[in-house]
Parts: structure tokens; C-alpha cells; sequence
């Protein structure tokens, strides 16, 4: 009985002790997250004004044929671009955008194209490892804090691809698959094609408002060999800065769960605990009354 309210005690010390580390990666989540929104909505107005500039320019020049907007006649690769985290203890966020790049591989194949793996944050990489997927670059060490000179040097790694043809080892169409940040309890992997631009016709006006007059000089196609790099940077930047937020609200909600776990644990291995103590108290008494008792016998047989 002794060994076994030991055990408990050594138990519940571990438990207190996790809770403890669990408990303090949730305050650190937490402080990062409000960083993180803060980077997303200092770098939304830029990428707001850079897709309006592009959008001016392609719809004041119906004519356009630029190789980052025109469709493919036969595309046979595809790079998909995959955002994962450097750390885990973030529950399934990881997992859910390997799952839905699973199912981007799944539905390429079905079209006969080959996908070819662009991974950032050193779970995405192991994940592809272990299953013997090439990868055809890798990068990883700042998932949590992403800089523009990361999304840059991203870019100019597809943009490199994007530019050569399918059989020299390049790629037809660009694809990222990373995690929206919706708000703190919600944040939802999506898939998104960044090359080719998709173009849709509309008519009136657009939701965010009139677009901007503009003058090209020289020409609206040497505009656009200008905007496009930059505006491909400006997605990607900004598809970071949102999967960081994610992942630091993802790691947040699960070091609260996992704290709420130790918690629940200790309370209840304190009752077991307690019992044992109580049970071993019992049995003291009882000896103790025994041997009491037979002393007593033992002392009337004597008399």
C-alpha cells in the first residue's frame, strides 16, 4: 500500500510539472499572437493597393498576353508551395495542411499533372521525408516570425521554375497551401493558385471600389514584368504572416487543452492518492486494535 501512494505522489509531481510547461507555452502563444495579428495588418495595406495596381493594369489592357497571366495550353507540372510550422505543440495544424496538400496532390494526378513539392517549416520537410516525396526546395527557421526577405528568396525560387519550360525542370502553374487566420478559435487551411493570375470577367464596379487611372510607360506589358514579381512576394508574405498567427493561436488552443488535461489529471490522482492514504491509515488501525486486543487477551489468560 506504502509503494503504491509513492507511485501516485511521483505522478502527480509529473503531471504538476507538465502542466507547468504547458501552462507557460500558453502565455507565450499568447503574447505572440498579438504580434503576429499586428504584422498581418501592417503589411494588409500594401498587398491590398499591390492587387489593385495589378488588377488597373490588366483590365485597362484587354489585349494583355503576359506569360504570368496567360493560361497554359498543356500543362504537365505544377509546383504546390506548402506551409508548415518549424515547432510542433500547436495540435493539428500541421496536419491539416498536409492533408489538404494531400488532396491538391490527389486532385492534380487526376488531371495528369505532376506536383512537385515547395515546402517551408521543418514538419512539412520531415513529413515529406518520411514518406520519400522529393521535395524540390526546402526552407525552414522562421514559420514563427517570417520576414519579407523569406518570402523573397520563396518567390525567386517559383518565379525561377515558373519561367522555365515543364522539360527543362520547370513548372506550369503555382499552387500555395497554407492556413487562414479567421480569428483566434478558427483557422481554416485553403489551397490558392498564384500562377497563372486567374482572370475574371466582371462588370461594374469592384467590391473594394473604383479602380485607379493609370498611364503606361513604356508599356503596360513592361508594367507588368514589374508588378507581378513583387505582387507574387506580397501573397506569399503575407501567406506567412497569416500561417504564423495560425500557428501561434493553433499552439495557444492546445497548450490550454493540454493544461486543462494536467489539471483534471492531478485532481483526480490527488483522490486516488487520497484513498490510498486513507485505506493505509485503516489497515494501521486495524493492526493496531488487533494487537491491542490480543494483548489484552493474552494479559486476562495470565490472571
Amino acid at each position: 500500500m506504502a509503494a503504491q501512494l509513492r507511485a501516485v505522489r511521483q505522478r502527480i509531481a509529473s503531471v504538476q510539472s507538465i502542466g507547468k510547461i504547458t501552462h507557460a507555452q500558453e502565455l507565450i502563444a499568447s503574447s505572440r499572437i498579438i504580434r503576429a495579428q499586428q504584422r498581418m495588418r501592417a503589411a494588409e495595406p500594401y498587398a491590398r493597393e499591390l492587387t489593385r495596381a495589378v488588377e488597373a493594369v490588366v483590365s485597362r489592357s484587354g489585349s494583355i498576353h503576359h506569360p504570368l497571366t496567360a493560361e497554359p495550353e498543356s500543362p504537365s507540372r505544377t509546383a504546390v508551395l506548402v506551409l508548415t510550422s518549424d515547432s510542433g505543440f500547436c495540435g493539428a495544424y500541421n496536419l491539416n495542411v498536409l492533408r489538404e496538400s494531400q488532396r491538391l496532390r490527389q486532385h492534380l494526378a487526376e488531371r495528369g499533372l505532376e506536383a512537385v513539392p515547395y515546402v517551408v517549416g521543418r514538419k512539412g520537410i520531415a513529413w515529406h521525408r518520411f514518406r520519400d516525396i522529393v521535395m524540390s526546395q526546402e526552407w525552414s527557421g522562421f514559420s514563427a516570425q517570417p520576414h519579407f526577405r523569406n518570402a523573397r528568396a520563396v518567390a525567386e525560387a517559383l518565379l525561377g521554375a515558373f519561367g522555365r519550360p515543364a522539360g527543362e525542370g520547370g513548372v506550369d502553374e503555382i499552387y500555395l497551401v497554407s492556413t487562414g487566420f479567421v480569428s483566434m478559435l478558427t483557422q481554416r487551411p485553403a489551397v490558392r493558385r498564384i500562377l497563372p493570375m486567374e482572370i475574371e470577367e466582371r462588370r461594374g464596379e469592384p467590391p473594394s471600389g473604383p479602380l485607379a487611372q493609370y498611364e503606361f510607360e513604356p508599356s503596360d506589358e513592361e508594367v507588368l514584368d514589374a508588378l507581378l514579381p513583387r505582387y507574387v512576394e506580397s501573397r506569399i508574405f503575407y501567406a506567412m504572416l497569416e500561417a504564423a498567427a495560425s500557428e501561434h493561436a493553433a499552439r495557444r488552443r492546445a497548450m490550454k487543452a493540454a493544461t486543462d488535461n494536467a489539471r483534471d489529471l492531478v485532481e483526480r490522482l490527488t483522490r486516488e492518492a487520497n484513498n490510498a492514504r486513507q485505506a493505509e491509515i485503516t489497515t494501521e488501525i486495524s493492526e493496531i486494535v488487533g494487537g491491542a486486543n490480543a494483548l489484552a487477551e493474552a494479559n486476562a489468560g495470565s490472571e
